[in-house]
């Protein structure tokens, strides 16, 4: 299983370079969110930061990551 820190950093580079997320927006998620990596698409989403399309797409990454 990949260790939280590690899977955070490969979330963000997966959000940047894929998905093409601000990195203020990620900032926003990253701070609301300190504890738990797994909420950050959700941060993202419910803000209105990324689309369901795009959510789905990071759920699809986090299951195979």
């Amino acid at each position: 299983m990949i260790q939280e820190p590690t899977n955070r950093v490969q979330l963000i580079t997966f959000l940047s370079e894929e998905l093409a997320v601000p990195a203020a927006a990620i900032a926003f998620a990253l701070r609301q969110c300190e504890q738990s990596t797994n909420l950050i698409p959700m941060i993202l989403w419910q803000y209105g930061l990324i689309t369901l399309e795009q959510l789905d797409r990071i759920f699809d990454w986090m299951e195979t990551a």
